[in-house]
């Protein structure tokens, strides 16, 4: 025994665990594989006995969070200790104003944060362009996440007040509720309302949720790992940093790659911590179904990032109005929620831009429903469908060229060369030169578009498969993944947002 520990570098071990900005604990690391099978063996040995399984993965939870962005844990925890006490007097109070008062502060504190740590500098720069002086960047640690777990907060104070949801009463409960580590850093959103009855019933996994969870993990593995990070470091990268060296048709095969290679990572992420709850005995709702099937802009938002599209519909475009107040007012307020649903993605205007895009979408689509009539026949019909589903793609495609587009000097470049030097007659050499990005390109576009059934007797066949068949399964996917894996660690993208 002693030797064993003779032989440990205790002083390796502690780097390892240390806070490393280059390197956060991420669900596609070989330490995080690690640490989670230490941490569910425990979890399980303790599942009876709740208040202890609560602490140690608050515990396990807060070390999480502390990897990716340290010190900045205290601010989560001061999250947690703000709302439950702003709940509680919430409650308590009877009078409308006084409770308007109470949601008010919570939504300046959280809105306040992000203002602060995402968007100062952007604030400051922009002042010190339109004056003409320089302008130095403050060194602002953005905690990861901080996009997510404020709009919980938000939510969770915002339901107390309607109604939709009583206070929580229990510290420790709340506490592991926004704490949690799944969804902590890039979602899905996960509201109190759906998580606290769960953590109170303290309900294990069964053998169902257990078989799910790892189809989801392995999953999001194969879309983030296989998928994303190789199209975004062989291919999508170089068109987006330099798109005047490349041909129109490979700005436009960079479009369709990023598009892809967005929905990948981060439904890979959704895939990863869902199926990492369901191990833990939680469920969560879908944040993802299919968004490329989409067949008009309400349809794509009801697909993409289910938890953020619902949020925002929720908390933001019914308070401006909704539909109520005529079609004028529906369509700007279309038009103010996504713009300001872009922004929340990240400190940049073209993030602003992609937002305005897609109101915008949202406003046409509205306004033309009832006008733009197409023979019956054709109402419902596959042909009808599939145009549908390829405009739609297409103008999706577009939208994510200005989400990943450094800048409108770039963006215009990309659309001159695609409109004005497109030479479709170099795909013979672009497919010889990148086979492996067009297969991957392919591949992950003809998985996506597979009928919904396919993904279920996947599930069925991988539950019904013996334990060992199991294990197996796991341990191919997992080889698969270590080899496509580049060198460095590839973060998910929407942790930066």
């Amino acid at each position: 025994m002693n030797s064993l520990f003779e032989n440990i570098n205790f002083a390796s071990v502690a780097d390892l665990l240390a806070y490393n900005q280059f390197e956060p604990l991420l669900f596609n690391t070989g330490l995080f594989l690690v640490l989670f099978v230490f941490f569910i063996l425990i979890y399980q040995a303790i599942r009876n006995h709740a208040t202890a399984k609560k602490l140690f993965t608050i515990a396990f939870s807060l070390f999480f969070y502390y990897k990716s962005s340290a010190e900045c844990c205290f601010i989560l925890l001061g999250v947690c200790l703000s709302d439950y006490l702003l709940g509680r007097w919430l409650y308590s109070l009877s009078s409308n104003a006084a409770r308007r008062c109470i949601v008010a502060l919570n939504v300046v504190v959280n809105l306040g944060m992000l203002l602060y740590f995402k968007y100062f500098n952007l604030l400051l720069e922009t002042a010190a362009n339109i004056i003409g002086s320089d302008f130095d960047a403050l060194d602002i640690i953005l905690p990861a996440g901080i996009s997510f777990f404020t709009f919980r907060s938000i939510s969770y104070i915002v339901d107390i007040y309607r109604g939709k949801l009583e206070p929580e009463r229990n510290l420790l409960n709340y506490t592991f509720a926004i704490t949690f580590f799944p969804p902590l850093l890039a979602g899905p959103v996960v509201r109190a309302v759906d998580i606290l009855p769960q953590i109170r019933a303290n309900r294990p996994a069964t053998r169902t949720m257990v078989s799910e969870g790892m189809v989801l993990i392995m999953a999001g593995l194969i879309k983030k790992v296989i998928i994303a990070d190789y199209i975004s470091g062989n291919f999508v990268n170089r068109v987006f940093d330099n798109p005047m060296l490349y041909s129109g048709v490979e700005n436009l095969l960079g479009w369709f790659g990023f598009s892809l290679q967005l929905y990948c990572d981060f439904s890979g992420y959704s895939d990863m911590a869902i199926g990492l709850a369901l191990l833990l005995g939680y469920q969560f709702k879908q944040n993802f179904n299919a968004p490329f099937k989409a067949q008009n802009p309400s349809d794509f938002w009801r697909r993409w990032h289910i938890s953020l599209s619902t949020w925002l519909r929720d908390y933001l475009y019914i308070p401006l109005g909704g539909n109520r107040h005529g079609k004028f007012r529906t369509y700007l307020n279309n038009i103010l929620t996504m713009v300001l649903g872009g922004l929340w993605h990240g400190s940049g205007w073209m993030y602003l831009l992609w937002g305005a895009y897609h109101g915008l979408l949202l406003a046409i689509h509205k306004a033309f429903k009832g006008v733009w009539r197409v023979p019956e026949a054709w109402v419902g019909s596959r042909p009808m469908r599939v145009v549908n589903i390829t405009v739609m793609l297409c103008l999706v495609v577009f939208g994510f060229a200005i989400f990943r587009a450094t800048s409108l000097e770039s963006l215009g470049e990309m659309i001159q060369q695609v409109f004005t030097n497109f030479h479709a007659d170099i795909l013979p050499q672009f497919v010889a030169g990148y086979p492996l990005i067009v297969v991957a390109i392919i591949a992950g576009y003809v998985l996506h578009y597979l009928p919904t059934r396919f993904n279920q007797v996947v599930t069925n066949f991988y539950g019904e498969c013996p334990s060992l068949l199991q294990g197996l399964i796991l341990a191919i996917v997992l080889f698969l993944v270590i080899q496509a894996r580049s060198s460095d660690l590839v973060p998910f993208i929407y942790l930066s947002y």
